[in-house]
């Protein structure tokens, strides 16, 4: 078996296991699905203006959240260290990781999306952009829980760990406030921020417009810190062996 298929195995395990239970699609449908009503009942003459800040939010507290859990559920277990023992390369166990927790946010991401499409008619102007925009988003937060979840022993200290970059995140990323809005001096911030360049390319697939002249900036940026994640990836792993 090649390496590719060895990480999928590892992935449809978590899914059977983990991800695919009900109280965590419940969890991960009725989260944006409030949180999207709460902001129509209060404004529904602009509420699609916030659309894709709320997608890529559920995006990154889908991945994040689900990531961690599963890692340091398994770390107090047991399971993860008869991971280790098997024929694996660090490489194929984060690849397998990194896609299962991705899997289960792109899947409420897209379920949301879809539910604005259908009963609120959220345009869609560019649908390669936003899936690109989706699974850049989707790997990068994927991998964030995983480096995480590998410098702690317990599921609170994970969740408690990504809040502390979370909650500042959804401030300075354009989520609820457009880019542009927000003053100069948050701005140096604000491009800092991965979840910025989600939202913006959101922003351009759903209504064709964003804060950057082209949606070349957000992908190419997005891609970036895609790379940069992963390489930093590697080396947390080999933290968590050593421990």
């Amino acid at each position: 078996m090649t390496a590719f298929g060895r990480a999928l195995s590892i992935t449809f395990k978590d899914i059977e296991s983990y991800y695919g239970k009900p109280p965590l699609v419940t969890w991960g449908l009725l989260f944006p699905a409030v949180l999207m009503l709460a902001v129509y009942l209060k404004d529904p003459g602009t509420y699609l203006a916030v659309a894709p800040g709320i997608i890529a939010m559920t995006l990154l507290f889908g991945n994040t959240s689900m990531g961690a859990i599963v890692i340091t559920f398994e770390k107090r277990s047991g399971t993860f260290q008869r991971l280790l023992l098997a024929p694996l390369t660090p490489r194929t166990i984060l690849a397998g990781k990194a896609v299962g927790a991705g899997v289960y946010g792109l899947a409420t991401s897209l379920v949301l999306a879809g539910a604005l499409a259908l009963f609120l008619r959220m345009p869609l102007a560019h649908p390669f952009l936003f899936a690109a925009a989706l699974l850049l988003g989707g790997a990068i937060f994927s991998l964030w829980a995983l480096i995480v979840s590998m410098l702690v022993r317990e599921v609170f200290e994970a969740m408690t760990l990504l809040n502390f970059l979370r909650f500042p995140l959804l401030f300075i990323s354009g989520v609820f406030m457009p880019v542009s809005a927000l003053p100069g001096w948050a701005k140096p911030i604000v491009l800092a921020s991965p979840l910025t360049y989600i939202v913006e390319l959101l922003r351009f697939a759903i209504f064709g417009q964003c804060y950057f002249p082209s949606p070349w900036v957000p992908v190419l940026a997005a891609a970036a810190f895609l790379v940069v994640t992963w390489f930093i990836a590697g080396p947390a792993f080999r933290v968590l062996i050593n421990r």
